[in-house]
């Protein structure tokens, strides 16, 4: 771990916690912090019986004076890093907007209503406040601000609880009411007396009384402001117009942040909350002389918060230039701050303050892709604030051009994914899984990528193990009864194509009249790949973890694809995440999420075997093992051929009973169908019994692993698994 600036990182430790765990350990000079977490499998019992389940936290920061800041510079290019601290906080203005309109009713009012009461809680005497409440009526607390003292607290907080949903949504009206509230408190104090005017304004829906245009909304706003008042929007749900509440925050300095319809709505706006809860500087605006700056980035900004940091790239005009004048202007409480500094940016010495580092590998220039991004990022803002149609046009073909050339994806570019390599359905092949189009049901359905290949061989749902023998056209079937916390060996293939998978089994009651004591599911799947380079995969139904050096947190609730080193990760929100590994190996792995679960419903996965081509003749696990076999009946029976897909014949299922031939061993199996894929498509099976016990090769607990990222695939011991997450891992 090493600071963002290179410039004295300093870990810090909670001053509630006792000290780093045991096994860490902190190397560190001015300019560089290592820190190693590697407990032994003794230290983690020590720390939590079944070991260690959650996210290794670092806290740091680094060394800054009351200066203009950092600057790097590299190749022509500079970016100005502004984030001063220990400076007294500027007094708030602050007024709460709320939706209490019909649809808030229920989950969304209460968990808004306690976040507020938390937030009133969290505000400083100097703070000045007040409480609208909106539908098609304006509920306004008082008709003033009022400073936040623990008695005036105390009552917009019994005003809060007292606010019921009714009617539909004044937009306009709200935000107009509390803009007048601030500009006539501002207007009638001293202006000597500086202070920040913030609206925080909470919907959960679109203008449906009063003004309903969204143009003329954003004029009114714009209009009453006057660039005085900064407008922070959070919208809930799927029903909210975001682009409205989007476009208000950007015309007027401030932030939005949507909250979806599964998500904690307290939660979010008190974070939210947390990023603009202390102002420290107001109006502050960076001067670099127009002569030896070309193209710099945003240079004013309406307010700074605390922990946040201002960012300000550009390109130098003359590259031998040897110092480059910065000013800072500023206003804090009741002083204005002037901070200049005539910065060197020529060939650096020791001590010289500012770093011009090398680039990574490949020649490309780290400074200059931070200021593509960030006027990316700059012209899509004006595009989504322009009306003029010209306008838009030019600034939409300036980013996307930009983008283009650093490979940015952006709303206005796309991503072109690998074609669908051999094996992958043609015209004319037979149809594959069907796509779970939205329907009735109790599982969130998704459309599946046409181009992701799914074979059967599998295990999914309960679990149910589905092999398929190509060659002879069979598709072999079982089930694995473990236990809850059991972690299962999938794949093995550790010592000669790197690779294995390992799933853990998570826990539910059996359904009402179920011939099961107990439900199992898969509720984290472990992917280990060992080479060219070490790289751990953690999957659950929420969240992808990728550790190849760097760590990297994908959510599955949004669409990414990210890789390197021959390893691709590709989420679809929601739907699936298919890893593909060298080319040759690829895993999908299937999401299966629940809308209101029953008892005995669990969000779980399902894990395929899409391509099998680098994995080892030597490949064993659960599924593994069959990867390179072949199986053969040892007769016909009757009424049926060898390819089972279409059976010519109605059977009753489970009769009667056939030998099967595999791994040199005959094991009795039955006539079954199995639900794969997305729980709705049927395929023909020869079950074998009795938790597969003479299918697989020797015993249940053979395939146990002690961890999740266990790589050893001796068979016949038995060893009980502790369950443990990535942050962990000491393979």
């Amino acid at each position: 771990m090493t600071g963002s600036k290179g410039e004295g990182t300093r870990p810090q430790k909670n001053m509630n916690d006792f000290g780093p765990p045991p096994s860490t350990i902190i190397n560190q000079n001015e300019t560089f912090a290592k820190v190693v977490f590697k407990p032994s499998v003794v230290q983690q019992a020590k720390i939590a019986q079944n070991g260690i389940l959650g996210d290794f936290i670092i806290r740091y920061d680094v060394k800054r004076e009351q200066s203009i800041g950092d600057i790097q510079v590299l190749n022509g290019y500079f970016v100005h890093y502004f984030a001063p601290k220990d400076l007294p906080p500027l007094p708030k203005n602050v007024v709460f907007v709320l939706d209490i309109s019909a649809s808030m009713v229920g989950t969304k009012l209460r968990q808004t209503r306690e976040a507020l009461v938390t937030i009133l809680r969290d505000l400083r005497p100097q703070d000045r406040f007040s409480i609208i409440g909106f539908s098609n009526r304006i509920k306004v607390w008082k008709d003033h601000l009022l400073p936040a003292t623990p008695d005036n607290v105390r009552d917009g907080k019994i005003y809060i609880y007292h606010l019921s949903p009714t009617g539909g949504t004044d937009i306009n009206g709200a935000l107009q009411t509390a803009i007048k509230l601030l500009s006539s408190y501002v207007a009638q104090n001293d202006i000597e007396d500086r202070s920040v005017s913030l609206v925080i304004f909470l919907t959960d829906g679109k203008p449906t009384f009063g003004e309903t245009s969204a143009l003329k909304i954003l004029r009114n706003t714009k209009e009453a402001t006057q660039g005085q008042i900064c407008i922070f929007t959070i919208g809930i749900g799927n029903d909210v117009d975001f682009k409205l509440l989007e476009k208000l925050s950007l015309e007027n300095c401030g932030l939005t942040r949507r909250v979806r319809e599964e998500e904690n709505a307290g939660a979010q706006l008190i974070g939210f909350y947390d990023e603009i809860r202390t102002p420290l500087l107001s109006d502050i605006r960076i001067d670099y002389p127009p002569g030896l700056v070309e193209h710099a980035t945003k240079t004013l900004f309406p307010n700074y918060f605390n922990g946040s940091e201002i960012v300000v790239a550009g390109k130098l005009a003359d590259s031998k230039l040897d110092r480059l004048p910065v000013q800072v202007t500023a206003s804090n409480s009741k002083k204005f701050v002037i901070l200049k500094q005539d910065v060197p940016v020529g060939p650096r010495g020791p001590g010289s303050g500012v770093a011009e580092t090398p680039g990574p590998a490949g020649g490309r220039n780290h400074v200059q892709r931070l200021w593509s991004y960030l006027t990316v990022r700059e012209l899509l803002s004006s595009w989504l604030q322009s009306d003029r149609e010209p306008e838009k046009a030019r600034l939409r073909l300036k980013a996307q051009a930009l983008a283009l050339a650093h490979r940015f994806l952006t709303p206005l570019t796309s991503m072109e994914l690998p074609q669908p390599g051999p094996g992958a359905r043609a015209p004319g092949d037979p149809p594959g899984p069907p796509a779970a189009e939205a329907q009735p049901g109790p599982v969130l359905k998704k459309p599946y990528d046409a181009r992701i290949k799914i074979s059967k061989t599998s295990v999914d749902g309960d679990p149910h193990f589905v092999v398929d023998f190509p060659l002879s056209k069979l598709t072999v079937c079982f089930n694995i009864d473990g236990e809850p916390g059991d972690i299962l060996r999938l794949v093995s293939d550790h010592m000669d194509s790197g690779v294995t998978v390992n799933g853990l089994l998570i826990g539910a009651p059996a359904p009402p009249n179920g011939h099961k004591k107990q439900r199992t599911y898969f509720g984290t799947i472990t992917i280990l790949i060992n080479k060219p380079e070490r790289s751990y995969l953690e999957i659950t139904p929420s969240r992808v973890i990728l550790d190849g050096g760097d760590r990297l947190v994908l959510p599955c609730n949004q669409s990414a694809v990210v890789g390197s080193r021959g390893l691709e990760v590709s989420v679809s929100a929601n739907a699936n995440v298919t890893v593909t590994i060298q080319g040759t190996i690829a895993f999908v792995i299937l999401i299966h999420l629940y809308k209101k679960p029953a008892s005995f419903q669990r969000n779980h996965l399902g894990f395929y075997i899409s391509d099998s081509k680098g994995l080892s003749s030597n490949c064993h696990g659960l599924l593994g093992q069959f990867l390179n076999q072949d199986a053969k009946l040892s007769e016909d029976p009757a009424g049926f051929g060898q390819n089972l897909t279409s059976p010519p014949l109605p059977r009753e299922e489970g009769l009667p009973e056939t030998i099967l031939k595999v791994q040199g061993r005959r094991v009795p199996v039955v006539w079954k169908q199995r639900k794969i894929y997305n729980g709705e498509e049927q395929v023909d099976c020869w079950f074998a019994r009795n938790n597969a016990a003479a299918l697989i090769d020797g015993r249940y607990e053979d395939y146990l692993a002690s961890h999740p990222f266990d790589t050893e695939k001796t068979l016949g011991k038995s060893r009980r698994p502790k369950t443990g997450s990535l942050c962990n891992h000491n393979a």
